[in-house]
């Protein structure tokens, strides 16, 4: 006995889109329906896409700052010239370029992982405010022995756009209990 597929219905032919029909152009046949009934329709402005990071190369040695991958939170920014960071001590390395972060943002800038785990390197204090115009440095710590070479060109950080959430500030005189209370460090496990 052989097995045999259920029957089944043969598949619809493709059909070339027909733009005087409502289910092909929708925004036609609504045009069509206003004009019926003496309306005109109202263009809408498109929504416009998010505000761009704004970059100034302070140099020819600057690049622009890049992401590493689509969904990297993160624009990666570069060395503009060759800097040593002496082990257990700190410099200040520079990108040749200065920004304009989106308004309602602030420019963090953060570890590259690669940097930190392969090499001790670390980053400190960086915010960048939405009104700062001077050129971005990059606070690089070096908590190895040996010194790290930066080259020109290497990726020395990673600069992360945030939201900025300013609330009033309010003083009171007791705030709500909560679970966790007053338990600080280490105190969650």
């Amino acid at each position: 006995m052989s097995a045999t597929s259920p029957p089944h219905s043969p598949l619809p032919k493709r059909q070339k889109p027909n733009p005087t029909s409502p289910s092909q152009a929708p925004s036609q046949s609504i045009e069509a329906a206003m004009s019926a009934a003496g309306e005109t329709p109202v263009p809408v402005t498109k929504v416009s896409a998010e505000p761009p990071l704004l970059i100034k190369k302070l140099s020819d040695k600057a690049r622009l700052p890049t992401r590493g991958s689509a969904f990297a939170a993160g624009y990666d920014l570069y060395a503009a010239k060759d800097t040593v960071v002496p082990g257990r001590g700190k410099v200040l390395v520079d990108t040749d370029i200065s920004m304009a972060v989106p308004e309602g943002t602030y420019g963090r800038i953060a570890p590259r992982s690669g940097l930190a785990s392969k090499h001790m390197i670390d980053t400190g204090a960086g915010v960048i405010d939405a009104d700062y115009r001077g050129q971005v440095k990059v606070l690089l710590f070096n908590h190895g022995e040996k010194d790290f070479e930066v080259k020109e060109g290497d990726r020395v950080a990673q600069l992360v756009l945030e939201r900025i959430y300013t609330p009033e500030v309010v003083e009171v005189k007791e705030l709500e209990e909560s679970v966790r209370g007053a338990g600080g460090f280490g105190s969650t496990g």
